[in-house]
């Protein structure tokens, strides 16, 4: 199994623009909320609690990332169980506000993530290992953390695979 420096070390290669990165703090949340939303139906309400397609995904979700790293895995849970009640919540709403919002939500998500890839100058690391769409909330939460200056062994050891940061000058075709 890869570790959790493997795993964000190869996602981290194909973001080291800053700009890129910054676009993850939004449409990664975004994407994440919206799948939430849309797995959300149908549902069965069970001991007070809303069981979905949703609540299976998360679930296996943050065993992954437990598995990989405990603090992390515990962050990451928490974060999936904010997104649960959130999609639950939109669920027991009407179908065409439901809709709406994970459906939107999705779109714009996703909006964001490729203008991000654009300042890249290289496609999603999903392309390349589809894994890279339940690393990538891991790496948003990572970055974060290392902004604040948790996790430095961490951040050390995925730099030393990835390379630092940087605002890379993009050049426009004419």
């Amino acid at each position: 199994m890869k570790t959790l420096t493997d795993h964000l070390g190869q996602y981290a290669e194909y973001h080291r623009d800053r700009r890129n990165i910054a676009s993850h703090f939004i449409g990664i949340p975004m994407i994440v909320l919206a799948v939430a939303v849309l797995l959300s139906r149908p549902g069965v309400e069970l001991a007070g609690l809303w069981l979905a397609p949703a609540s299976l995904l998360a679930l296996a979700s943050a065993w992954f990332y437990l598995r990989l790293d405990l603090r992390f895995g515990l962050v990451m849970s928490a974060l999936l169980l904010l997104s649960l009640w959130c999609g639950a919540w939109l669920a027991a709403q009407t179908t065409l506000l439901w809709l709406a919002a994970g459906v939107g939500l999705f779109v714009v998500g996703w909006v964001i993530q490729f203008v991000g890839h654009y300042y890249e100058g290289r496609k999603p690391a999903f392309v390349d290992d589809l894994m890279g769409l339940v690393v990538g909330p891991l790496f948003v939460v990572a970055e974060l953390a290392f902004l604040l200056g948790w996790r430095d062994e961490v951040r050390e050891a995925v730099e030393r695979r990835a390379g630092p940061t940087c605002i890379r000058a993009h050049k426009v075709a004419h």
